[in-house]
């Protein structure tokens, strides 16, 4: 079947070369323009293909089909539009076209959550199933009929990225395949959406993400779970942002020391604890341990001197001179994002080492800060004396062993912390040359094995240590300190 893929993003890179390793043929592609001189994956890997791609930055004007536009398209002889994942408006002159029509992917269980942000709304509304719909396109607002469903139970500390990478990405690409075929074997259903239980609910952005506290810790939990990490739910405190990931419903109502932290409006106050901050629902009933999990939004930037602003503006001309492609450095602008390989990061060190009078600066600062805006306040921070890393902080079991007192971490290690399992549950560990019981060791839930998969996997997509050349890691492992795990026992004889 000749297919026209309308999309971008990862997601739609996979739905393509699922559907050309099923035989279909992709006559054209229709991607996003490109952003920082960084083209989008879907269209990359169509143009190694030789695929006709397309970076429309609009399909319409004041309501109207641009002409040219459907004219490229219609030139193709699409047989159906497939968009896995697709922000741009697409006309129906261009919807409606092929013979087998439009197949549209979205990520709730229509006709729930209708529009966007629906992940966040699936948690934010506490619902216990979720999943994805496959539905043929018309000209409402995800109101097509249905020709595939399939759903997942939602884990009570999942967030918009667990859901994602768990579910909804890896799932969706075999459902979107499977629908084509479906198609193709004249067997797709068109089921019309009901509108008993539907919903529409709008994009969730930062100035409406702040918390509600008057309302249960559920609900808090669900709210900041939901609006984990884009656009992060935030409430005000001590006269600063802050702003919550990873929240942890705690049902157990053991609450732990700490010192209180007043929030405005909230039924109680906030407790900070070695492990994170601690909030409360108006129920007095649970709380809600959001360890890592805080993080002051708008304190940390730093207000430049004339003179910094001065050196920003040569710094900014460094990386104009090393990204040739991006017509002007803003604060967003991503040094890799926008074409920058290994050979680039010395070359910006040496530079800025020049510029800034021989600042002591490493490669490994610039993966550190990948856009502008930050490699900025980086470099502010190390010129004024002030970028001290923060200590990760470990709660150690000591025993002494040979006059030796040995340090041993108990907790578990997710996401770069040192945390409880869920629940605060734990087993013994016990010394084989004697049986006796070590200490207690944090015993792994299946949630807490979730939150580890999906750390690991975003670490792996996301993180900075695969930005790093190989010699860089190198650099980095070799200069690691020797662990503190072991001292000498100070009342040993």
């Amino acid at each position: 079947m000749k297919i026209a893929v309308i999309g971008q993003s990862l997601f739609g890179q996979e739905v393509y070369c699922h559907l050309r390793k099923e035989g279909h043929e992709v006559v054209g592609v229709f991607t996003v323009p490109d952003k920082d001189g960084k083209a989008d994956p879907l269209g990359l890997e169509a143009e190694k293909d030789g695929v006709p791609v397309f970076k429309f930055p609009r399909w319409r004007v004041k309501g109207q089909a641009l002409p040219d536009v459907v004219a490229k398209y219609q030139a193709l002889g699409a047989e159906l539009n497939v968009l896995p994942f697709c922000s741009q408006f697409i006309p129906m002159e261009v919807i409606n076209a092929p013979c087998h029509g439009s197949i549209i992917y979205h990520p709730s269980l229509l006709p729930r959550h209708r529009g966007a942000s629906a992940i966040n709304w699936t948690l934010i509304h506490g619902d216990k199933k979720g999943g994805f719909t496959i539905f043929w396109a018309d000209d409402g607002l995800d109101t097509g009929d249905l020709l595939l469903q399939k759903e997942c139970e939602i884990l009570p500390d999942d967030t918009v990225s667990t859901l994602y990478n768990r579910f909804l990405f890896p799932e969706g690409i075999k459902g979107m395949v499977q629908a084509v075929r479906l198609i193709a074997e004249g067997k797709a259903p068109r089921l019309p959406q009901p509108e008993e239980g539907a919903t529409y609910e709008g994009i969730q952005k930062k100035e409406t993400a702040k918390i509600n506290w008057e309302q249960s810790a559920e609900a808090i939990h669900n709210w900041i779970r939901g609006n984990d990490k884009v656009p992060g739910a935030w409430t005000e405190a001590c006269g600063q942002k802050l702003t919550f990931f990873n929240s942890t419903l705690n049902t157990e109502g053991l609450v732990p020391e700490g010192e209180a932290l007043p929030i405005p409006g909230a039924h109680q106050p906030g407790i900070v604890t070695k492990a994170g901050l601690i909030l409360f629902g108006n129920d007095d009933r649970m709380d809600i341990p959001a360890s890592r999990f805080f993080s002051g939004a708008d304190s940390s930037v730093l207000e430049l001197t004339e003179a910094e602003l001065v050196m920003a503006e040569t710094v900014r001309s460094a990386w104009k001179r090393i990204l040739p492609s991006v017509l002007e450095v803003e604060d967003s602008t991503d040094f890799f994002k926008s074409g920058a390989a290994s050979v680039d990061v010395v070359r910006l060190v040496e530079e800025v080492k020049e510029l800034c009078d021989g600042l002591e600066l490493e490669n490994e600062d610039v993966y550190m800060a990948t856009t502008f805006g930050d490699f900025i306040q980086l470099l502010v921070k190390k010129l004024r004396g002030d970028n001290k890393e923060s200590e990760c902080i470990i709660d150690y079991v000591e025993k002494a062993v040979n006059k030796l007192t040995l340090q041993m971490p108990h907790q578990l290690f997710i996401g770069g912390l040192f945390v409880d399992a869920e629940g605060a549950k734990t087993y013994e560990t016990i010394n084989p040359t004697d049986g006796s019981v070590i200490c207690q060791v944090s015993l792994a839930q299946v949630s807490d094995v979730d939150k580890a998969v999906a750390a690991a996997k975003d670490a792996f997509e996301n993180g900075l240590w695969g930005k790093i050349s190989a010699r860089d890691r190198g650099r980095l492992l070799y200069r690691a300190p020797p662990s503190p795990s072991t001292k000498p026992d100070q009342t040993a004889t």
